[in-house]
């Protein structure tokens, strides 16, 4: 199966000539030219990388790569005609696989891109996940805790996989939302999310952990093993 490239970037010449240079490897490109459009394309689909350009005509790219660790669970590559220290160490900070200054070479950048889909493609194989007393089983969709399966509803599930994917992250109850439900056209309210939440959590907490954490006025977070809330 063809790796899926999302490239974001303005340049109309340099978006084709990407696309083109991808295609040539066997991989998939889907051309972006601003943010908006980025955001369609990521709503219909999912995608193995994206190549995001920092300058963009409707938004800044630093600030649109913040939602992709919490909304899109995508590796990313920074595009950037600019060299400076800080935001090369700026875009790795907002969890960006690689950064890459223009004018660059096209062979460089497609061994870039191939470096990071072989490493995320072996992260994304290892499904097995052991944290505290809970050992989950992304595949089979299964999860025991202190060796006794646990019996969770498909959305609980769905819920626990999305904290544990993003454990580094902060989950607005916007982005729960729209990642568990609105994404499958079912469109409930915060409420119902609470709900479901409180539901998990009772059933994979234990005395030595909540596992997941409110962040008052923010959303939840993943916080795994060691803490009681």
């Amino acid at each position: 199966m063809m790796s899926k490239v999302l490239i974001i970037e303005d340049d109309e010449i340099l978006n084709a000539g990407l696309c083109y240079n991808l295609q040539k490897r066997e991989m998939e490109p889907y051309p972006a030219h601003t943010i908006e459009e980025a955001k369609r394309l990521l709503r219909e689909d999912s995608y193995d990388l994206i190549l995001l350009d920092i300058n963009l005509p409707d938004g800044d790219g630093f600030q649109f790569a913040k939602d992709i660790p919490g909304q899109y669970d995508t590796p990313f590559i920074f595009l950037t005609a600019h060299h400076l220290e800080d935001e090369v160490i700026a875009g790795y900070h907002l969890g960006a696989d690689d950064y890459i200054t223009k004018p660059f070479h096209i062979n460089i950048v497609m061994e870039k891109i191939q470096a990071v889909l072989k490493r995320c493609k072996g992260r994304e194989e290892n499904t097995l996940y052991v944290c505290g007393n809970l050992t989950i089983d992304f595949k089979n969709r299964t999860v025991r805790k202190r060796g006794e399966i646990l019996s969770l509803t498909p959305t609980e599930f769905d819920l626990l996989q999305f904290f544990c994917r993003n454990r580094k992250q902060i989950l607005t109850k916007e982005v729960l939302l729209e990642n568990i439900w609105d994404s499958k056209g079912n469109y409930v309210n915060e409420h119902t999310l609470s709900l479901n939440i409180s539901r998990l959590r009772n059933k994979i907490a234990d005395s030595e952990s909540g596992y997941i954490k409110t962040i008052y006025g923010m959303g939840y977070k993943w916080i795994g093993a060691g803490e009681i809330e």
